[in-house]
């Protein structure tokens, strides 16, 4: 009796995204490689995947959709600089733990992408009402998303790089980077 395999394109996205950060990179995965990890031939992919572009565009998805809900478990209960802190710490821990799937979650999606427009607007979202609670709204908190972002990218593509290798503790450094922007937002003007 031939055994029935219980497979979906969920799985085969999270076998793809296990895969990317093997490798450290998404464009590392190739449709042989995915094939094979899921013990199945390459045609048989196609009945979960339209090809490697579809599977690139379900690995980013996949991508914003975890690190949003990494990000609203971390803020879940808390609220202005214990909320950003614990965002700040959920995003670096993201992209460690996720090295291949993580640069996909930084392109701002192209507005007729539904599927990757709602994850990154729910993630707007909570981060301006976390930012609400510091008194900003509008511009000003947008502005401010936008310097977290930097931030929180810059530090872990630095760290990813390799760019940090004084004998002195990162941890520390990315505590004293956040709770420094954190001071800073009291002077962001509305």
């Amino acid at each position: 009796m031939v055994k029935r395999r219980r497979l979906n394109r969920e799985k085969v996205v999270e076998r793809a995204a296990a895969l990317a950060n093997a490798a450290g990179a998404a464009d590392e995965v190739t449709l042989t490689a995915l094939a094979a990890a899921l013990d199945i031939r390459v045609p048989s992919l196609y009945n979960h995947i339209d090809g490697l572009e579809d599977l690139q565009h379900a690995l980013a998805v996949y991508g914003a959709q975890q690190l949003g809900g990494r990000l609203r478990a971390a803020a879940s209960g808390k609220v202005g600089r214990a909320a950003l802190l614990a965002i700040a710490a959920a995003y670096r821990r993201f992209a460690h733990e996720q090295p291949g799937v993580y640069p996909l979650t930084i392109r701002a999606p192209a507005l007729d992408d539904e599927a990757l427009t709602a994850p990154a607007q729910e993630l707007l979202q909570m981060l301006l009402l976390v930012l609400a609670s510091f008194g900003l709204q509008g511009a000003a908190a947008l502005h401010a998303v936008r310097g977290l972002r930097s931030l929180l990218h810059g530090f872990v593509a630095l760290e990813a790089a390799e760019g940090f290798k004084m004998p002195l503790d990162r941890d520390e450094s990315f505590g004293r980077v956040v709770n420094t922007y954190l001071d800073g937002l009291a002077s962001y003007e509305q």
